[in-house]
């Protein structure tokens, strides 16, 4: 069988995934784990804390830190729900909304890149096989949990 893992790692690496700043931009420089908070709150259209934690699979006290962190940049804010003031919604300020545009441009043009150097049956195939993991992903019973130990 092949090196399943190893091909993973490596796809990641070059997705900038493993990166400690993966997206900069003029102004930011955001970790993975803060351009994917930027990204969920944009795509959920005002999520809770506990939704947009729920998404990403991290626990509530280190995605709190991170919102902490994108507040004071002031790329986020927090508001609390009007039918139950304990629930904080999340929304993109402004600048929020312009810094996760230029991140998504940024990752949409490496992508097209990328792509460019397939054929499009090529494309096809490996955006389908993509769906087909994730997929198969979502089923399982260890999606999205800690390891043991």
């Amino acid at each position: 069988m092949h090196d399943l893992r190893e091909e993973i790692q490596i796809m990641t690496r070059r997705l900038g995934f493993l990166n400690r700043n993966c997206c900069r931009t003029d102004e930011h420089d955001l970790s993975p784990i803060q351009s994917s908070i930027l990204f969920e709150i944009e795509r959920q259209h005002a999520p809770s804390m506990q939704q947009v934690a729920e998404t990403l699979g991290t626990d509530i006290t280190t995605f709190s830190r991170q919102v902490q962190a994108l507040i004071k940049l002031g790329l986020v804010k927090k508001t609390p729900n009007p039918d139950d003031r304990r629930i904080q919604l999340l929304s993109l300020t402004t600048e929020g909304r312009q810094t996760a545009a230029r991140i998504d441009a940024e990752m949409n043009a490496y992508l097209k890149d990328v792509f460019d150097k397939l054929s499009e049956e090529e494309q096809e195939t490996v955006f389908r096989s993509i769906q087909l993991l994730n997929n198969a992903m979502l089923k399982s019973d260890r999606c999205c949990t800690p390891f043991p130990g």
